[in-house]
């Protein structure tokens, strides 16, 4: 198993730097090799995305590309595909992992107003209340 880094990652979607992102590319393609991608590397590659300007759609589809690769195992997957689907339905990627991160809890307390709308709008488990 092979752990990779965001600056991989983000290379291999954005595309942004020919020759690491055609590097980027070739290892992922190696049909042999197992890679890792820590649950705090996802929060990180989808920062890196958003500071890149790209939507979150497009990052919502690019996680999702990536967790599609069939050489590529998402720690937590379960947990990543829950909080893209509350990204697809409003809330910010990184508060949508911290969410999904935190079902178990009995309720997530934040002073970020517009997350604790938006999460009270989806009805989310667990809920989002105000410190």
């Amino acid at each position: 198993m092979i752990a990779l880094d965001t600056n991989v990652l983000a290379r291999y979607l954005l595309d942004d730097e020919p020759r690491q992102s055609a590097a980027a590319r070739r290892l992922l393609a190696r049909a042999e090799a197992r890679f890792s991608v820590p649950i705090t590397l996802t929060l990180e590659l989808a920062w890196v995305l958003k500071s890149r300007s790209v939507p979150r759609g497009a990052v919502v589809d690019a996680l999702r590309g990536l967790a599609a690769l069939p050489n590529v195992q998402l720690q937590f997957p379960e947990v990543v595909s829950v909080a893209l689907q509350l990204a697809e339905r409003g809330l910010e990627i990184a508060d949508a992992l911290h969410l999904a991160m935190s079902r178990r809890a009995e309720r997530f307390v934040s002073f970020d107003e517009q997350f604790i709308r938006q999460a009270r709008k989806l009805a989310t488990t667990p809920a989002v209340q105000r410190v």
